[in-house]
């Protein structure tokens, strides 16, 4: 099956960018304005640029790089023209570097050790096929195994050692906050990361980061047990401390049931997905151990708790359940613009006008006196008003109402039409 990422250009010629497993049908609802969100009002919207990938899950990593970039780079991808793209991502102050040192910006890249050049994402560094950053033919995917996550544009004024960020569009919607990122600190079992991986993806987090994993990292286990969620385990970090793996973050919380001699807000992860689209900045979610949860320590270096309100009697929910609980919640509020995929609704069909279903009440009746149902005359009448009320009841719609007239029409003996 073939799944879609893409980018939309709005009545407003603002953008939009989501991703699809028909992309033609999809097209045709934003439209017919058909999904809510950012594209009702923006209508018509015309189709900017699309790839084809073979998993939702690629499609879905994809949708959520491409949705930082700047227009800039929106408008290169459209035109394949990856000099431009890589020249767009490198941020204001290696720029000026660039600039005070003589260095040109026409695509080239400053040349590293081995003649290597800065990348476009992330901050690595990407040996090109011309030695001069623009992406080779292998590299004009989208996604490829060194993409990093998308960072958000308040770190790119750091002090630290700048790394390239991607910038943010005017595509994105009212919630400009990047999605938070998964953190398991010391997890233990290669089995329980793969599976909170998979519940990472199902709601469309992608950037996890491990904390010294009992058995190392890449773990074997991890894999088979994710279903598919690979994307978020080849790109998964691995980091000595809760510390560094939370450093690049603005808010950071912590799941535990424990009170654990720290006095933080507590939340549900309802209000802490509500207080995480609205807080600038990227959020870290920590999740503990499998045997003994977070300790101390580790819940010192957040801001904020989360506790799940759970059965006194029995608390304990195993990694990925607690993952996936945090994930929903997050994901509550962008279903709808992020395209998360939702159990299709058959409309409902408008009640069949009162001819019809008084035609299929007459036809019953008729079938009813002919066998002799209405029995005691002086019931008659209030029978036959209980049987209009039982049959008015459920809003028949008109094609209810000609499969109910064929069913009664069988029972009284006619031939069906051929």
């Amino acid at each position: 099956m073939t799944f879609w990422a893409y980018v939309v250009r709005c009545a407003d010629d603002s953008y939009y960018t989501g991703h699809t497993d028909n992309l033609e049908r999809r097209i045709g609802q934003h439209n017919l304005g058909e999904i809510s969100g950012y594209t009702q009002t923006r209508r018509p919207v015309t189709l900017l640029w699309c790839q084809d990938f073979g998993s939702r899950q690629e499609a879905l990593a994809a949708e959520f790089q491409v949705k930082g970039w700047s227009r800039r780079k929106k408008e290169a991808l459209a035109r394949e023209d990856w000099a431009d793209l890589h020249d767009a991502a490198i941020p204001p102050r290696e720029r000026a570097l660039r600039l005070r040192s003589g260095r040109t910006e026409g695509g080239e890249g400053i040349p590293s050790k081995g003649g290597e050049c800065i990348s476009s994402e992330g901050g690595e560094s990407i040996l090109s096929e011309n030695g001069q950053g623009i992406p080779s033919e292998g590299e004009k995917r989208i996604l490829s195994d060194g993409d990093s996550p998308i960072r958000s544009e308040e770190e790119k004024d750091a002090p630290s050692p700048p790394s390239v960020r991607a910038e943010r569009s005017r595509s994105t919607l009212a919630d400009e906050t990047p999605p938070p990122v998964i953190v398991l600190v010391r997890p233990q079992l290669g089995e329980n990361i793969g599976k909170a991986a998979r519940a990472m993806l199902n709601f469309g987090l992608t950037e996890m980061r491990l904390v010294s994993p009992r058995d190392g990292w890449p773990n074997p286990s991890a894999g088979p047990a994710a279903s598919g969620a690979d994307i978020v385990l080849q790109n998964a970090k691995v980091y000595d401390s809760v510390a560094a793996a939370t450093a690049d973050c603005a808010q950071v919380y912590a799941t535990t049931v424990r009170k654990r001699g720290v006095t933080k807000p507590v939340v549900t992860p309802e209000q802490a997905a509500t207080e995480i689209h609205a807080a600038p900045g990227r959020s870290a979610i920590l999740f503990g151990p499998e045997r003994s949860g977070l300790e101390t320590d580790d819940v010192a270096v957040a801001r904020t708790i989360i506790t799940v309100p759970i059965n006194p009697e029995f608390g304990s929910l195993n990694l990925a359940q607690a993952v996936i609980l945090v994930a929903y919640e997050w994901s509550k509020g962008l279903t709808a613009e992020r395209g998360l995929s939702q159990p299709s609704i058959n409309p409902i069909m408008p009640p069949a006008p009162q001819e019809e279903l008084d035609g299929m009440i007459g036809q019953l009746d008729a079938m009813l006196m002919a066998a002799g149902f209405f029995h005691l005359p002086d019931k008659m009448q209030s029978t036959r008003r209980t049987l209009r009320t039982l049959l008015t009841k459920p809003g028949w719609s008109s094609q209810e109402v000609r499969t109910m007239r064929g069913v009664l029409s069988s029972l009284a003996g006619k031939k069906p039409r051929v």
